[in-house]
C-alpha cells in the first residue's frame, strides 16, 4: 500500500490541525505495514486452513488436536477479515525512548518477526489503558483513535509524564472519548474498546478465582466492563484457555442479548455462549410471569428449590420384601439387603433416570454372583430383561422420571409437597396448589432445572437406550455374519484374517457406530469454567441455584446495581451471595457515568434517593446543553416524528406505553426490559402510573437513565 496515495487519516474540516503531516505520517506508515501483514496474514491462514480441512483426520488425540486447530484458524481467520488497519485501537510512546508501542484487537507480526500489534489483553499493553496523571506507568504519551467506516476521524494525544515534549503530539479539550459518549446511538452496543478508562480496565484485568461484583450505578460502563473481561479472561487466564468449560454470559432479556451480539466477535472471542435464564431450559421459552407476588415470594428461596431432593427420593425406595427371580439356571432370590445394596450402587451426583441403569447392572451382578458361574453375566442380562415380573418391580420402585411431572406434582397434590418441603405452613402449601399444574412461570424455572438435573434429561435418556440398542442389534447381526464365515471356511485363509475375526476386537470394528447418532449434548448444561451475570440485582436465590449448578468453581463475574433491583436489595453483596452460596466475594465500584447527561441525573437521582437514601448514583461527566422536558401524552408521536426528521441517526424509545408501535430506529419497551440498553431520546410515557414503592421508582430511574442525551417525559398533568 502505497502511502503517498493514502490515508487512514479522514479528519473533518475543523480537526484539519490535526492532519498535519509531522503528526500522523509515522502514524500512516505503520498502519501500511498493517494492511500489507494482514494480506498476508489472511492468505497463509487460508491456504493453513484448506489444507487441514483435506488432511484425513486421524483418531483419538490426533482427531481432537486437528479439529482444535481447525476451530482455532477460523476464528483468527473471522477476526482479521472482519476489520483492516482499525484493528490498531490506538499507541502509546515509554519513557525509556523505545519507538511506540500499537495496541490492537489482536497481536500481529509481519514476516520479519517485527512487532506491529500488540493485543489488547496481554500484559504488555495494560499501560495503555490504565496510565494516569497521578500513575504513567513508564508512558510518555497516548494516542487514541476514533474510526469510522475503517478510517480515523478523529484522534486524541494526551501527555502523562511532566514534561513531555507535546510538539508532536495534538492536545485538545475535545477528546476522542468524549466524542464517542456523544456519538449518536445505534440498535447494537457500539465500539468502546479503544476508550475503556482505567478503572474499567483494573476490573477487566482481575483475577477469575471466586465471585467479583462489579458495583455501579447506570452509564457506569458495567455492560462493557463485563463483556471484555469475558474477552480477557479466555484470552489470559489458563483455566479458561482451550475450551476447557468456557465462558457463558447471562444477560437479563432478549432485547439485551441483540443489543451485545457483536461486542464479543469484534474482540476476537466467537465461542461465548449467551443467554438469558429462560434460556437455560425448554419451558423457559413459554413461561409467563408470577401474577400473585406472594407466590413468587415463596419460590424464589433456595429451600422451595431443595424440595426437588426428597421429591426424586420418593421414587428410590427400594423393595421390603424378599423376591423369587426366575432364571434358565435356577431360581434365586433378592432380599431386602440385595436391593438396597443395589439402590445404593448409583453413585452421588448420578441423575435419577440414568441411577436406573447402574442398579439394573447392580442386580445383574447379584443374580450371576448366586448362580455361582453357571452362567455369564451377558447372558443373565439378556435372561433379566425378558423377565417381566422382575422389569416390573424395578419399574415401581425405581421409575423412569419426566422432571416437569415431580414439578406438577408439588403443585397439585397437597400431601406430596408437604412430605418434600416441611417447612412449609399448612396455608403455603394451599397457596402454592394450582389448577394447571404444567403452566409454567418464571418462578417455577429454577424448581425445573433443579429437577431436570436431579432426574436427567428423559428425552437424552430414550434417546441414550435406543442408541444402546441399536448397537446391540448391530453388534449381534454382525456376530452372525462372523459366525457364518467361520462356520463356512475349513481351514484360515493363510494370512490369519479368520482367527482375527475370533477375536473380539476385531468384532467390534465392525460395527456401524453410526447405526444410531449420538446425541447432542445441552451447550447451556455447563459445566462453564466462569460465568458473567448482568443484571444480578433482580436474581432470586432459586435463580441462583441455576447458575452455581453450572460452575462448581464458583468462578463469577457478577454485574448490578442495588439500587436498580425491582424487588428491592437491602443487604450487601457478600451477604446476599454468601447465602445463596458463594463464599469467596470481592466488590469493585464504578462511579462515573459516561453515558447521561447531567441534566437528566439531577432529575433522576432524587427518584431513586426518595426510597433509597444509599444509592450508588454515579457523577455524570459530560452534559447534553438539553433539559428534561415535559409534554403531554398526546404529544408521543408528534415528539417520535420530530425528532426522526431531525437525526438521521440514532436511536429512540418510548418507555412504559405497549400501545406504541415499533417503527425503525425507534423502540418500544417497559421499563424492565429496558435495561442493559441506551437511546439517544428516550420518551417517558406516565411514569406515576409505574406504582408505588421501590418497584415504582427503580421503573422511573431505569427509564430515564437510558438516554445518552435527551429525555421527554409524558404526562397528562404538565
Amino acid at each position: 500500500m502505497d502511502q503517498r496515495t493514502w490515508s487512514a487519516f479522514h479528519l473533518t474540516d475543523n480537526r484539519s490541525s490535526k492532519a498535519d503531516p509531522h503528526l500522523i505520517s509515522a502514524d500512516d506508515d505503520h498502519f501500511a505495514a498493517i494492511a500489507l501483514s494482514l494480506q498476508t496474514s489472511i492468505a497463509d491462514l487460508t491456504a493453513r486452513l484448506e489444507n487441514l480441512q483435506k488432511s484425513r483426520g486421524g483418531h483419538g488425540k490426533e482427531a481432537v488436536e486437528r479439529d482444535l486447530e481447525i476451530h482455532q484458524t477460523n476464528d483468527r481467520l473471522r477476526t482479521l477479515r472482519r476489520f483492516s488497519v482499525d484493528l490498531c485501537l490506538g499507541r502509546f510512546v515509554p519513557t525509556d525512548g523505545t519507538g511506540p508501542v500499537y495496541i490492537g484487537r489482536v497481536g500481529l507480526t509481519d514476516r520479519d518477526g517485527r512487532q506491529l500489534l500488540i493485543d489488547w489483553r496481554t500484559p504488555a499493553a495494560e499501560p495503555f489503558f490504565a496510565a494516569t496523571h497521578a500513575d504513567p506507568m513508564g508512558v510518555t504519551s497516548r494516542r487514541r483513535y476514533r474510526w469510522s467506516y475503517g478510517r480515523i476521524t478523529d484522534y486524541w494525544d494526551e501527555a502523562l509524564t511532566p514534561g513531555t515534549d507535546t510538539a508532536d503530539l495534538a492536545l485538545d479539550d475535545d477528546s476522542a472519548f468524549i466524542a464517542g459518549l456523544s456519538a449518536g446511538r445505534s440498535p447494537r452496543m457500539r465500539d468502546v474498546l479503544g476508550t475503556i478508562a482505567a478503572d474499567q480496565d483494573a476490573i477487566i484485568r482481575a483475577g477469575s478465582r471466586g465471585a467479583l461484583v462489579v458495583d455501579g450505578g447506570p452509564g457506569t460502563g458495567k455492560t462493557v466492563v463485563a463483556l471484555h473481561r469475558a474477552a480477557y479472561l479466555l484470552y489470559a487466564d489458563p483455566r479458561l484457555a482451550g475450551n476447557r468449560g468456557g465462558v457463558l454470559v447471562v444477560g437479563p432479556h432478549e432485547p439485551y442479548l441483540g443489543y451485545v451480539a457483536d461486542v464479543l466477535p469484534s474482540l476476537g472471542e466467537e465461542g461465548v455462549r449467551t443467554c438469558t435464564l429462560r434460556d437455560l431450559l425448554p419451558e423457559g421459552a413459554t413461561a409467563t410471569t408470577e401474577s400473585d407476588d406472594a407466590i413468587a415470594r415463596l419460590k424464589s428461596s433456595a429451600t422451595m428449590v431443595e424440595a426437588i431432593e426428597p421429591a426424586v427420593a420418593f421414587y428410590e425406595e427400594p423393595p421390603r420384601k424378599p423376591f423369587v427371580v426366575e432364571t434358565p439356571w435356577a431360581d434365586v432370590t433378592l432380599r431386602p439387603a440385595d436391593w438396597a445394596e443395589a439402590f445404593d450402587a448409583p453413585e452421588a451426583g448420578t441423575p435419577h433416570n440414568d441411577g436406573r441403569d447402574v442398579v439394573w447392572e447392580a442386580l445383574v451382578t447379584n443374580v450371576a454372583d448366586k448362580l455361582d458361574g453357571e452362567a455369564r453375566p451377558a447372558e443373565v442380562r439378556r435372561a433379566l430383561a425378558q423377565n417381566q415380573d422382575l422389569v416390573r418391580v424395578v419399574t415401581r420402585a425405581w421409575p423412569l422420571l419426566e422432571p416437569s411431572d415431580i414439578v406438577a406434582d408439588l403443585w397439585s397434590v397437597p400431601a406430596f409437597l408437604r412430605k418434600c418441603a416441611p417447612a412449609l405452613g399448612a396455608d403455603e402449601v394451599r397457596a402454592l396448589q394450582r389448577r394447571q399444574p404444567y403452566a409454567w412461570t418464571e418462578s417455577d424455572l429454577p424448581l425445573l432445572d433443579a429437577a431436570r438435573r436431579r432426574i436427567g434429561d428423559p428425552d437424552a435418556s430414550r434417546r441414550r437406550r435406543h442408541r444402546a440398542a441399536t448397537l446391540s442389534a448391530e453388534r449381534a447381526r454382525m456376530d452372525d455374519v462372523v459366525g457364518d464365515l467361520l462356520d463356512s471356511t475349513v481351514h484360515d485363509d493363510g494370512e490369519g484374517v479368520m482367527s482375527m475375526l475370533r477375536g473380539q476386537d476385531l468384532r467390534d470394528s465392525l460395527v456401524d457406530q453410526t447405526a444410531s447418532p449420538a446425541e447432542e449434548p445441552d451447550a447451556l448444561a455447563g459445566p462453564f469454567a466462569h460465568i458473567i451475570v448482568d443484571e444480578a440485582q433482580e436474581l432470586t436465590d432459586a435463580d441462583w441455584q441455576m447458575l452455581l449448578s453450572r460452575c462448581p468453581s464458583r468462578s463469577f463475574t457478577i454485574v448490578g446495581d442495588r439500587a436498580q433491583a425491582r424487588r428491592g436489595f437491602t443487604e450487601t453483596w457478600p451477604e446476599r451471595l454468601s447465602r445463596v452460596g458463594v463464599k469467596q466475594v470481592t466488590t469493585a465500584s464504578l462511579t462515573v457515568n459516561y453515558r447521561t447527561p447531567e441534566e437528566v441525573m439531577a432529575v433522576a437521582a432524587p427518584t431513586i434517593q426518595a426510597v433509597l437514601p444509599d444509592a450508588n448514583v454515579p457523577t455524570s461527566i459530560r452534559t447534553s446543553g438539553l433539559p428534561v422536558r415535559h409534554e403531554r401524552s398526546a404529544e408521543r408521536d408528534a415528539i417520535v416524528e420530530r425528532w426522526l426528521s431531525e437525526n438521521a441517526e440514532g436511536t429512540a424509545c418510548v418507555i412504559g406505553d405497549p400501545s406504541f408501535v415499533e417503527r425503525p430506529r425507534v423502540r418500544s419497551l417497559s421499563p424492565a426490559h429496558a435495561k442493559g440498553l441506551e437511546f439517544d431520546l428516550v420518551v417517558l410515557v406516565e411514569p406515576d402510573t409505574f406504582g408505588a414503592g421501590i418497584e415504582g421508582a427503580v421503573d422511573r430511574y431505569v427509564a430515564m437513565t437510558r438516554t445518552t442525551r435527551e429525555l421527554v417525559v409524558l404526562s397528562d398533568e404538565v
